[in-house]
């Protein structure tokens, strides 16, 4: 690894995500993973399951 990206992998573990990065990391990392498989999975459907699973915490 170069020295200028071990720099640029230190900084990115110094950064502390904000809860709505954090939601939209995890919602984009399903859609990706599930459309994938499915092509009729949207956005919209991993969005509304997001917030189903968030109420029931």
């Amino acid at each position: 690894m170069t020295k200028e990206l071990q720099e640029l992998v230190e900084r990115a573990r110094k950064i502390e995500m904000t809860p709505d990065q954090v939601t939209a990391q995890r919602q984009s990392f399903a859609y990706g993973n599930t459309h994938i498989e499915n092509e009729r999975i949207t956005r919209q459907m991993v969005a509304e399951a997001d917030r189903k699973i968030d109420q029931q915490k």
